[in-house]
């Protein structure tokens, strides 16, 4: 009906133009026609407006809750930090935290896309796994730790000519690790396979367990994260043969070796949460590189509550000298690490445009002075 009366005052308007009043009039009945059409409208105009309604103020307060993943490690020194002072909480607010902890970067990635968790810390392959099985759900939206990865081996090796025949672990299959050993031996000349066969066989298996084999000779080395890289040297008597800061020397020695990503369902819904959890986080880089003695007790009192172990001093402050804790994602450390993936064949080729959306976090660095951070 509504369009009829508009076609109809058309007519009209068109067979008068000569009459100013009649235009005035025409006018105001075409203002007052739409006005009362516009409730009884089902086009795109309405579902914009709903949009715009539903999109929350750039000024939004956090409401709701968000659930947080991290691992009890010390590469996640930061997220623990957040956790353990409050900071993650008091900038949240009103929201409600809840955290989760993991173990292995397969475990955090499976509980976010099945919508378990909404953020989690996590290691760079898993997070490229999950944003390429999902062609996009995931977003990556800060850094938090770069650094601290070695292949350790017995004393007895002396270069990668003594590894023919032998094997070495790694935390998990196509984990950070994994990917790493398996593109230094192609390197080497080596073959490897996802069964543990090859010229060097690869043994995946939880760090605690690498420890004891290393120790009883099963295994001749690890590429492992600290702590378990330092535990090794100090508690199995072995020694580093690569440093994978060494290995990178397009980025000055700097990989990421832990960073955050949230659900991006999360991230459009929430921007107010994400905000308040990158806040957190930038405050507890901040404490991780203030008293490193004071934040290693946060750390190790935060691991202990979850593992009811405790590191060793020596342990945690060995592992600590070898981390870097930075709000920079280190974006082109995560290429690499996607193109090591795909060599391995651990991986299909896959683009990762898209997979960072860094605007709140450089956001929140342009008011505290700092400069932007880069992804792809």
């Amino acid at each position: 009906m509504c369009r009829n009366l508009t076609m109809s005052i058309g007519i009209t308007r068109k067979s008068r133009r000569g009459h100013v009043t009649q235009w005035l009039i025409l006018l105001l009945s075409l203002g007052l026609i739409a006005a009362a059409c516009g409730d009884d409208d089902d086009t795109a105009t309405d579902e914009g407006d709903d949009a715009s309604a539903s999109a929350p103020a750039a000024d939004a307060e956090p409401s709701g809750s968000l659930k947080l993943g991290y691992f009890p490690n010390v590469t996640h020194a930061p997220a623990i930090i957040g956790v353990e002072e409050g900071l993650f909480q008091e900038a949240l607010g009103e929201a409600t935290l809840e955290t989760f902890t993991f173990n292995a970067g397969t475990e955090a990635s499976e509980a976010l896309l099945s919508e378990s968790i909404d953020a989690t810390f996590i290691g760079p392959n898993p997070a490229i796994n999950a944003f390429a099985e999902t062609e996009g759900e995931v977003t990556l939206v800060a850094g938090t730790t770069s650094g601290g990865a070695s292949l350790v081996v017995a004393e007895h090796v002396s270069g990668p000519e003594d590894l023919a025949g032998k094997t070495l672990a790694t935390p998990s299959l196509g984990n950070t690790q994994d990917v790493a050993l398996r593109a230094w031996l192609a390197d080497q000349g080596y073959e490897t396979d996802k069964s543990g066969g090859g010229d060097v066989k690869i043994a995946p298996q939880d760090n605690a367990d690498t420890l004891t084999t290393f120790q009883d000779g099963t295994i001749e080395g690890a590429w492992v994260p600290e702590p378990w890289a330092t535990r090794l040297v100090d508690e199995g008597g072995g020694k580093v043969l690569v440093d994978e800061s060494d290995l990178w020397t397009d980025t000055d020695g700097q990989f990421v070796t832990t960073h955050l990503l949230v659900r991006t369902k999360y991230l459009e819904e929430n921007p107010a949460n994400v905000r308040a959890l990158i806040t957190g986080l930038l405050d507890a880089i901040d404490q991780a590189n203030g008293d490193a003695a004071a934040a290693q007790t946060v750390v190790n009192d935060g691991i202990e509550k979850v593992t009811t172990k405790r590191l060793s001093d020596p342990a945690i402050q060995g592992a600590w000298d070898n981390l870097t804790f930075t709000w920079d994602p280190i974006a082109a450390s995560l290429q690499k690490s996607a193109d090591d993936a795909i060599e391995v064949e651990l991986l299909d080729p896959v683009e990762l445009d898209g997979i960072y959306d860094l605007s709140l976090l450089n956001e929140l660095l342009a008011e505290r002075g700092e400069p932007e951070v880069e992804g792809l």
